[in-house]
């Protein structure tokens, strides 16, 4: 049988969306139980939870269902405007490797930069992460520090540093 391969796609939703739950479920397997957390707590400690920007990537199954695959959030304007926070970016670990983290950024760079206005987007990276987001061009900007119990850097990336095609 010849290899199918998969289809993925990126799209922004809130929190009143179909979707929603299967995203946050995957966050929560995904980001938060390693660090202690239930959804529920976080959300709970992050008040941006309902103004952030929720982009989900989505696996079109054979029957016409979809499959959540992959999230992350952007909060524009966070503490300051013109510089958005991305955070809870997350991929189902079995299909990591296959492009749809870069996918979720390139969706929220195109969002912040080219949509919102954004000059600087920023995250606050793993270190287990800090690979990924410079291979899509952002850089380290703080010292390491601890979050959740897991060693993290601030990394960023302004509108100037980011190459036309990737808005």
């Amino acid at each position: 049988m010849p290899y199918a391969p998969r289809v993925i796609t990126v799209l922004r939703i809130d929190p009143a969306h179909e979707l929603y739950p299967a995203a946050c479920r995957l966050r929560e397997e995904v980001l938060l139980r390693g660090a202690g957390f239930t959804f529920d707590e976080y959300a709970a400690a992050y008040p941006y939870e309902d103004e952030s920007e929720h982009f989900i990537a989505v696996r079109e199954l054979g029957t016409g269902g979809r499959h959540v695959v992959g999230t992350a959030l952007m909060k524009a304007d966070y503490k300051e405007p013109g510089s958005a926070k991305v955070s809870q970016v997350a991929v189902d670990p079995q299909l990591r490797g296959e492009g749809i983290g870069r996918k979720l950024m390139i969706a929220a760079e195109a969002r912040g930069f080219g949509e919102l206005g954004q000059g600087e987007l920023f995250c606050h990276a793993q270190d287990t992460a800090v690979a990924f987001y410079r291979a899509l061009g952002w850089r380290v900007v703080s010292d390491e520090f601890e979050e959740a119990g897991i060693r993290h850097f601030r990394m960023a990336i302004t509108s100037a540093e980011r190459a036309p095609e990737a808005t």
